[in-house]
């Protein structure tokens, strides 16, 4: 007897403790209820931000495609493919322009003269080669630098020219004019100015350009969507000028 008394006594038999699992399910999903009607609250404030942080990012890529699209020109000019002999046509003899814009170069010439208006075309299109004699040799004979040269002529593969859709225009009277700034003051310029929109042309340099000279007898044309598409970053920037 003694014996098992000690036994008894010695051995610590160990009880798990009980634990109500029910009331622990209760609080967890009471947690779980808290934390869902939070993030519900927070759905709108995250979505805000990211629109705003996404819109951001955008507005970043735009403005870096503008800078780029900047640093492509060269001392005021931008840059423009040359035009595969294809697509153009001869209005007169050693003057080729875009077939797109030939009908309407044409009409407006004849609709011009039954107002007793002459127009003469001066120059068409010019490969990069030509234009790069151009450029160049002139800067030459005249002392100039290349920013003073670039203000009456592009760089080789920056003309207008080089597209097939810029035409030299002068007055048949007054042919002292030709390229000159005055052939503003001709009937010739008058009528196109008033008239030339009507034929999808448009002038390109005028007195608001800052990078380039006033140019009374240079017009493009913008009849077509490959026109549209060519002159697109040349009107962007001036629209910027404008603003």
């Amino acid at each position: 007897m003694e014996k098992n008394n000690i036994i008894n006594e010695d051995i610590d038999i160990q009880v798990a403790e009980r634990r109500n699992l029910k009331g622990n399910n209760f609080k967890f999903k009471k947690y779980l209820m808290f934390i869902f009607f939070f993030l519900i609250f927070l759905l709108p404030f995250i979505v805000l931000a990211f629109k705003s942080n996404l819109k951001l990012n955008f507005s970043g890529i735009n403005a870096v495609k503008e800078t780029i699209n900047d640093d492509l020109s060269i001392l005021g000019h931008l840059p423009y493919k040359e035009i595969s002999k294809e697509k153009l046509v001869f209005i007169e003899p050693n003057i080729e322009v875009h077939i797109d814009m030939r009908k309407s170069l044409l009409k407006m010439r004849d609709d011009a003269q039954k107002n007793g208006i002459n127009l003469v075309f001066l120059s068409g299109y010019r490969s990069i080669s030509l234009q790069k004699d151009i450029f160049y040799s002139l800067k030459s004979m005249r002392n100039q630098i290349a920013a003073e040269r670039a203000k009456v002529s592009a760089p080789p593969g920056y003309s207008e020219h080089s597209t097939g859709f810029a035409i030299d225009i002068g007055d048949a009277y007054k042919r002292e004019t030709d390229f000159e700034v005055e052939f503003e003051n001709t009937d010739a310029f008058r009528w196109l100015k008033e008239n030339a929109a009507k034929y999808h042309f448009k002038l390109s340099f005028n007195k608001n350009n800052k990078n380039v000279d006033y140019e009374p007898w240079h017009w493009r044309y913008e009849g077509s969507i490959e026109a549209l598409k060519v002159f697109e970053a040349s009107n962007r920037n001036l629209k910027k000028q404008k603003n």
